[in-house]
């Protein structure tokens, strides 16, 4: 394989929770060893001192480990926007702090950016089972709920409305023309699993420059733990339920043309073939078959739920979010390694 177009980039891994250690660990691991190497890690450590200062003791010999306390308010949005702040690479990556990457996760996200009005590229997501399978009941069409790639995306290297963010990349001046991630719309450690906060990026990326490609390559792999507790029907259901919240906020902020433009085509096209794979499979007396189409159901209605709560509060003014303009941080300020 040829050398990419652009090699310096900047990996950014937010953390919040010492319970996912050793995954932390690994996650680090896994950049270090890229065919493409990366120009640094950045661990952003989301108002935890106690995790702050292991992380800290941990990689304080390790060149291009760099540990920092999120800036901003708590939340995966405000970590975000502290590692592009603190970051210098042309290229800024980022990686769920449960997942590993493959080999040449880098080398794929840099190829992208030989064309210059490319401005994001992501990859695919794959789960791993905390119990070794995939629930029988669990229809690949909502992997999302896992933060892992769906079934019904496309495939290859192909232009997108947004990326996903656990497995994500933009070029810096992404964020120059955009601002940064939505503080208010996406994850808050262990409360609500809200979402969108990528999908709400893109968009105002693309509105900012309207020429500008966003592109999937699912040749740039990551490996995804989904923890024993997401593999119930409840968590699915929360899950559900709370995109549903997520989607209204960003449908009243960039209008429901825009911000409902892919889920309509997965609503009307994907998941009707997905229910009726999984009654064919319960006829053929296949396992799972009816509690994947039950799912699927279950799983478009909770969340037309969420959606429509969301909806009133947001026209209410009960549910808002900021968006912030990247302010670049000094070399050695705040904690690091």
């Amino acid at each position: 394989m040829s050398e990419p177009h652009i090699a310096r980039i900047s990996v950014v891994v937010c953390v919040y929770t010492e319970d996912r250690w050793v995954d932390i660990l690994a996650a680090v691991s896994s950049v270090r060893a890229q065919s493409l190497p990366a120009l640094e890690t950045l661990l952003v450590v989301d108002h935890n001192a106690t995790l702050l200062e292991r992380l800290t003791r941990e990689y304080k010999e390790t060149d291009g480990v760099r540990v920092l306390a999120n800036a901003g308010p708590r939340g995966l949005s405000a970590g975000r926007n502290t590692g592009i702040a603190a970051s210098r690479g042309e290229i800024i990556a980022f990686l769920d702090d449960d997942a590993v990457a493959e080999r040449d996760w880098l080398r794929h996200f840099a190829a992208g950016y030989a064309d210059p009005r490319v401005m994001a590229v992501g990859g695919r997501t794959m789960p791993i089972w905390a119990s070794g399978r995939r629930p029988a009941w669990f229809p690949e069409e909502f992997d999302w709920v896992v933060g892992c790639t769906y079934k019904g995306l496309p495939q290859g290297r192909v232009q997108v409305r947004n990326v996903l963010g656990g497995n994500a990349s933009f070029r810096r001046t992404a964020f120059d023309a955009a601002g940064g991630f939505a503080t208010g719309i996406g994850r808050d450690g262990d409360k609500r699993p809200l979402g969108c906060e990528e999908t709400e990026l893109c968009i105002r990326l693309t509105r900012a420059k309207p020429d500008a490609i966003l592109l999937i390559d699912d040749r740039a792999v990551i490996h995804h733990r989904v923890p024993e507790a997401r593999e119930h029907f409840g968590y699915f259901r929360t899950r559900a339920y709370a995109e549903g919240l997520s989607k209204a906020l960003v449908a009243r902020s960039v209008g429901s043309d825009k911000g409902l433009e892919s889920e309509r085509r997965y609503a009307t096209r994907v998941l009707p073939a997905g229910v009726a794979r999984g009654l064919r499979d319960a006829v053929l007396a296949r396992p799972g078959g009816a509690g994947r189409a039950g799912a699927i159901v279950a799983g478009v209605l909770t969340a037309a739920g969420g959606y429509v709560l969301g909806s009133v509060r947001a026209r209410r003014g009960g549910a808002t979010f900021s968006v912030v303009e990247i302010e670049g941080v000094p070399d050695g300020e705040g904690a690091s390694a």
